[in-house]
């Protein structure tokens, strides 16, 4: 059916308009580089325009082609143009308010955790058994960490241990008498949530471990409210480690560039721990008080349970000795890991000053675990602490 009259001067106003205004945003955004011939003929070209009926169009189309050519692969040079800006926005949007960042370390679990065990048994999470592996990794990071040994059995051989790594996963492949076993995670981790040893004898149908390995909490922190009010006592922190130094190595060197532990002391506070308690006498006070009367976010962490510990004072340089008091500096902070046992913080390297903080632990993004959401805000599971085993506490397997 024919276009009425009506409709199709309809469209031509339409088209002439974008046009039009094609016009004016290329003679703006490209005015340092066009010519002053191009730019004379363009600006002669709109005012035409302005006065030309819209049925004119292909005349002044003509025109402004032989202007300015138009681009080669011009969809895609807009394109790349729009995500330039996308880029610009996200980079400023990270570099001035919100940084990704993902737990690289055991040192603040239960409260934050890198890449770690989860006991099939008694995971705290009740999904893990009910959805397929692709959808449990792509929700909770987590992959299949079990192991029975197949007939023959035998003993392992330390000669065997094998890591292989690419850039998305890590595993360790190993030998039981004349079978290969293959396991998720560097050798460290691996014997680290296994009961597997070297030389033990394991016989068929052995399970020396039967869970998940998961990937390190990611998070976002937060910057811009450092601008805004100080630092806080309890406030989870991640701060960079520049001239920073433990036994005698550089962090950056060492461990890397970004740490995360949760800040204890304030300038001029005067810190020491007595039997796994840490004592704070805070500037202009005589007297030291439990960390947790000032500040309630401290209770959990001497709660004794789902792998809260206190605070210990046999590791490091400062405070490793019952009574020994430091006084934190003028402009930095003592910071303390939460998994105390295991965490290597201001006990070794000493204060951090406060050019170094980079801004507060805000959100976890990922995975979909118990500690998703808003951090350091979960009660800590009603199950005891106990007793460290092969570096860690099996109660943090089960979250």
């Amino acid at each position: 059916m024919a276009e009425s009259g009506f409709f199709k001067r309809r469209r031509e106003r339409k088209n002439f308009a974008r046009f039009l205004a094609e016009m004016r945003l290329r003679r703006h955004n490209d005015d340092d580089i066009l010519t002053p011939e191009q730019r004379t003929d363009l600006d002669a070209l709109l005012r035409d325009a302005a006065e030309a009926a819209p049925d004119a169009l292909p005349e002044f189309e003509a025109r402004y082609n032989k202007i300015l050519p138009p681009y080669r692969h011009r969809k895609i040079r807009e394109l790349l143009d729009l995500l330039l800006v996308v880029g610009a926005v996200a980079f400023g949007i990270r570099g001035l308010f919100f940084q990704p960042f993902r737990i690289p370390t055991s040192s603040m679990q239960p409260t934050l955790y890198g890449i770690h065990f989860l006991d099939r048994e008694h995971a705290s999470n009740p999904w893990l058994e009910k959805i397929p592996q692709p959808l449990r990794w792509l929700l909770f990071s987590a992959r299949d960490a079990k192991l029975e040994v197949q007939s023959p059995g035998g003993t392992l051989d330390p000669d065997s241990i094998r890591q292989h790594s690419n850039a998305l996963r890590d595993d360790t492949s190993f030998r039981i008498g004349e079978r290969e076993y293959t396991l998720p995670g560097v050798p460290t981790k691996v014997f680290e949530y296994s009961d597997l040893r070297p030389g033990v004898e394991y016989p068929e149908g052995t399970v020396p471990v039967d869970g998940y390995l998961s990937l390190g909490d990611h998070l976002f922190v937060e910057r811009f409210s450092l601008y805004l009010k100080p630092p806080a006592r309890g406030d989870v922190m991640v701060f960079n480690t520049e001239n920073l130094s433990a036994n005698g190595r550089n962090l950056m060197d060492s461990s890397g560039y970004y740490y995360i532990k949760r800040l204890v002391g304030l300038p001029g506070d005067t810190l020491k721990i007595v039997n796994d308690q840490l004592l704070i006498r805070p500037r202009g006070e005589t007297k030291f008080v439990a960390v947790q009367e000032l500040d309630e976010r401290f209770e959990k962490l001497y709660s004794g349970k789902g792998g809260y510990q206190g605070h210990l004072n046999y590791m490091g340089d400062l405070l490793n000795v019952p009574g020994m008091e430091y006084t934190v500096p003028e402009d930095h902070y003592f910071m303390l890991g939460d998994n105390s046992r295991f965490s290597l913080d201001s006990r070794f390297f000493g204060a951090v000053a406060r050019k170094n903080l980079v801004g507060r632990a805000w959100i976890v993004f990922w995975p979909f675990s118990r500690r998703w959401g808003s951090i350091d805000t979960r009660e800590p599971l009603d199950v005891p602490t106990g007793e460290a085993v092969n570096g860690t506490f099996p109660v943090m397997y089960r979250q």
